[in-house]
């Protein structure tokens, strides 16, 4: 029982900081690309759309979907999943 305990509270505890991480760092790169729009200051120099900056934001923004939108949400199910299930055959295991 105890060794499940600590497993959960290692999961939990892991899941979560992951999950708010790849929130953050998708919607990071999701917000570098639309600001493109207004234009980009890079040493100096003023970058807009069609431009290698950001050419390279959207292959980041590729990245960062995924992550805000599926990968960081998802893990809120398995931290659930893996406390009900484990704790559903708890005593099987006993």
């Amino acid at each position: 029982a105890e060794a499940l305990g600590g497993f959960l509270a290692g999961a939990t505890v892991c899941g979560v900081l992951l999950g708010m991480f790849q929130n953050n760092a998708g919607g990071a790169w999701d917000n570098a690309k639309k600001s493109f729009e207004k234009g980009v200051e890079i040493n100096g120099e003023m970058f807009y759309k069609k431009s290698e900056p950001h050419k390279a934001s959207v292959t980041g923004d590729t990245v960062g979907d995924p992550l805000k939108d599926a990968a960081g949400p998802s893990l809120n199910i398995l931290i659930k999943l893996l406390s009900i299930v484990s704790l559903t055959f708890m005593p099987l295991f006993l």
